[in-house]
């Protein structure tokens, strides 16, 4: 259940998590206003958010 908690309060899956709901809403409705290029400005946000919360974590740890 820790395992759980500590998912759940990962700030890179709930990151990762809203990255995926945006291209599965984007596969299933490509009407959906948002164009390629939106689309990937969006994921490059968010994969250099989590990268970044990576990075923070790892030197807080080191500490």
């Amino acid at each position: 259940m820790t395992k759980l908690k500590l998912l759940l309060s990962s700030r890179k899956f709930w990151a990762a998590l809203v990255g995926l709901i945006i291209m599965m809403i984007k596969a299933w409705y490509p009407d959906f206003p948002i164009d390629p290029d939106q689309l990937a400005g969006i994921i490059a946000i968010l994969v250099t958010y989590i990268l970044g919360t990576a990075l923070e974590d790892g030197l807080r740890a080191d500490s």
